[in-house]
């Protein structure tokens, strides 16, 4: 019998879940972000302007779905400076036609696009608090009303484990951020998800770009087209494609592929297929890790199997480097789980 982690049936669509264009603080209208993504093969774009819920769905086409959503940023009372530690989290709409923005705070932005945004006068700005706890419940609430909550750029934001192990509520974190990373931030977050994952947190990863787009296609600092997460579902339908996120039916990427994930009781093992790669990594977060290479150096592998070992009791996630040193991520699946699927259809 095969548990198949990735769905086996349906499409991949690649999508960028964090975004940012003229009507917040980036360089692109909506209309040009939609084409240079389309140009570069992508089927999804969350539109997550700072501060304003915008319905985006006028630039749907067959095949290009906008998202809806922003992303709110709650910052230490003090002035902004290069010590200054902030929370930001994307909230991306469940459900397309969804307009009603309740969560906010005052914002210049929300003043700029006082026209486009439908606001929800029956409760007053929230305080910006930084508070793990007020945070927590921020991103409850967001979840609670139909939004997939996405926990942004750790490193850029100043946060250490003291914070985010403290945060609860949100669908996933993003595991790269390539906006923060082309200037200058360390921003590939294995240890962190790891960290978070051991602290009991049921969550999932992505990869984004958080494009503002100041810098040429052409230049190497670029924020756009840089990190995506790669989505499986039936067909590129809104509700659909929402409800492949709620369900983890994606992975993230810098640049590799991943085609199959699967375990099979048959032989015991994991398996997944690949494109080119120089490296496959399974991985629980504890000392029994395993990696599977070719066996010279100048080769690529394109498949990897491997045994449970001791990770029986936590959770395995598998990590993809190709020649370029460019790596994709699986989400953690508890290993729990996985084995009692098996017995209970066995």
């Amino acid at each position: 019998m095969k548990i198949y982690l990735i769905p086996k049936n349906g499409n991949f669509y690649k999508a960028n879940l964090h975004s940012h264009t003229t009507l917040s603080d980036g360089q692109w209208t909506p209309e040009e972000m939609k084409e240079q993504y389309k140009a570069q093969g992508y089927s999804i774009l969350a539109y997550t302007d700072h501060q304003v819920f915008i319905n985006h769905n006028d630039l749907a086409d067959d095949n290009f779905l906008p998202l809806n959503g922003y992303e709110i940023d709650i910052t230490e009372d003090k002035p902004w400076g290069t010590t200054t530690k902030t929370c930001h989290f994307c909230l991306i709409a469940l459900d397309r036609e969804r307009t009603l923005q309740k969560i906010y705070h005052d914002s210049i932005y929300i003043d700029k696009n006082a026209d486009k945004v439908d606001i929800d006068k029956t409760r007053a700005p929230i305080k910006r608090v930084y508070d793990h706890k007020f945070i927590s419940l921020l991103m409850q609430e967001a979840r609670n009303d139909r939004f997939f909550v996405t926990y942004n750029h750790p490193v850029w934001s100043l946060e250490s484990n003291g914070d985010y192990l403290n945060y609860h509520g949100m669908h996933a974190m993003e595991i790269v951020n390539n906006g923060s990373y082309v200037t200058g931030h360390e921003e590939h977050n294995s240890i962190l998800f790891d960290n978070m994952l051991h602290n009991g947190e049921d969550i999932y990863c992505i990869a984004t770009d958080d494009n503002h787009n100041v810098c040429s296609i052409d230049s190497p600092n670029c924020d756009s087209f840089g990190g995506f997460t790669m989505i499986k579902a039936d067909k590129l339908e809104y509700g659909t494609i929402t409800k492949a996120l709620i369900d983890g039916s994606f992975y993230a990427s810098e640049g590799p592929s991943i085609y199959d994930l699967y375990y099979d009781s048959d032989d015991e093992l994991f398996h997944i297929k690949t494109s080119d790669a120089v490296r496959i990594v399974m991985s629980g977060g504890k000392r029994y890790n395993n990696a599977v290479t070719p066996n010279k150096k100048g080769e690529t592998i394109t498949e990897a199997s491997f045994n449970i070992g001791m990770l029986g009791d936590g959770y395995v996630r598998f990590t993809v480097r190709d020649k370029n040193g460019k790596e994709a991520y699986t989400n953690a699946y508890n290993v729990s789980k996985i084995l009692s699927k098996i017995k209970n259809n066995g």
